[in-house]
C-alpha cells in the first residue's frame, strides 16, 4: 500500500505582518496561523466573543436593581411591556416589540393622570437586543443627562422602563406623557466584540406610528466605543437645536464641537 507523503508544519506560530494594526480596532485581523489553522487561542476568543452576543441578547433586564438605582437619585421609573411575552416570540415578531401592552398603556395613562402637565423631555430605557448594554450604560448615561436637563430647567416626564421593547415603542409613552422630546436608550444588536453597545434615539414630538425618518440616532455608546459623556454632548446639542428648530430626524443635522470632557466623573452602576 503506497502512503502520501506527511506533511510537517512548523510548531510555532506564524505572526501576521499587521500584527502592530491590531492596537487600533477590535476586528479580527492579523490574527496568525499556526500550520493551517489559527491559532488556538484565537479560535477560543471567537468562541467566546461568539457565547457573550447571544446571553446579551437573551439576558434579562434587571427592572426592580435599575429602578431602585435612580430612585437613589431621585428619578421616578415604571415599569412597562411591548406586546411580545417572552424572548423566543420577541426575536420572531419584531413588529410586537414596537407595541406597547394594554396593561403598560393603562398604567401610564394613570400615572399621567397623577400629574398632569406638559412634560419637557421623556426618557424610555428599552433592553432591546442587550440588556447588558443598558445595564452597563443607562444608569450613568441618565445621571449626567439628568443634569443638562435641569440646568436647561426642562420637565422631565418618569423614566419607562421597557421590556421586550424595540425602537417605536417610546413613541406611545412619549405621546401619553405629552412630551416634546424623547429620548430613548436601548441595547444594541451585539456584535462579536461588542455585546455591551447602546443606542440612543431622539425625536422631537413623537406620536403612534411615527417615521424613523423622523428619528436622529447616536450608536456604538460603550467603553470601548463612544464615551457616556460625550454622548451625552451631542445629545443635549441636538435636543437644543431641535427645540429651536421644531423638528427632528434627517433634517438635523448634528454641527456641534466637543468640549473637554473628564470621563473619570462618569457614575457607574455596579451589577
Amino acid at each position: 500500500m503506497k502512503l502520501n507523503h506527511d506533511i510537517q508544519y512548523p510548531s510555532s506560530t506564524h505572526q501576521d505582518q499587521w500584527e502592530k494594526l491590531k492596537q487600533f480596532t477590535d476586528a479580527r485581523i492579523a490574527l496568525g496561523r499556526a500550520g493551517c489553522s489559527i491559532p488556538t487561542r484565537a479560535l477560543l476568543e471567537f468562541q467566546l466573543s461568539h457565547a457573550q452576543a447571544k446571553d446579551a441578547v437573551y439576558q434579562e433586564m434587571d427592572v426592580s436593581y435599575l429602578s431602585e438605582q435612580l430612585a437613589q437619585r431621585q428619578l421616578q421609573s415604571l415599569h412597562v411591556q411591548s406586546n411580545a411575552p417572552n424572548k423566543e416570540i420577541y426575536l420572531k415578531r419584531p413588529d410586537l416589540g414596537r407595541q406597547l401592552s394594554n396593561s403598560s398603556k393603562e398604567a401610564l395613562i394613570k400615572k399621567y393622570a397623577e400629574n398632569t402637565q406638559q412634560y419637557d423631555v421623556c426618557i424610555v430605557v428599552g433592553d432591546g437586543l442587550s440588556a447588558r448594554a443598558i445595564e452597563a450604560n443607562a444608569f450613568s448615561f441618565i445621571t449626567i443627562l439628568n443634569e443638562q436637563i435641569q440646568q436647561e430647567n426642562w420637565t422631565l416626564a418618569p423614566i419607562a422602563l421597557a421590556t421586550g421593547s424595540r425602537v417605536a415603542l417610546d413613541d406611545e409613552v412619549a405621546e401619553i406623557f405629552k412630551a416634546s422630546m424623547l429620548v430613548m436608550l436601548i441595547g444594541e444588536r451585539p456584535g462579536l466584540s461588542s455585546p455591551d453597545s447602546m443606542g440612543i434615539y431622539y425625536t422631537w414630538n413623537a406620536y403612534s406610528d411615527c417615521l424613523d425618518a423622523k428619528r436622529n440616532c447616536i450608536s456604538n455608546v460603550r467603553s470601548a466605543g463612544l464615551s457616556i459623556p460625550v454622548a451625552v454632548q451631542r445629545l443635549m446639542a441636538l435636543m437644543k437645536k431641535s427645540k429651536q428648530l421644531g423638528f427632528s430626524g434627517v433634517n438635523l443635522k448634528d454641527e456641534h464641537q466637543l468640549s473637554n470632557i473628564d470621563c473619570a466623573k462618569v457614575p457607574k452602576l455596579l451589577f
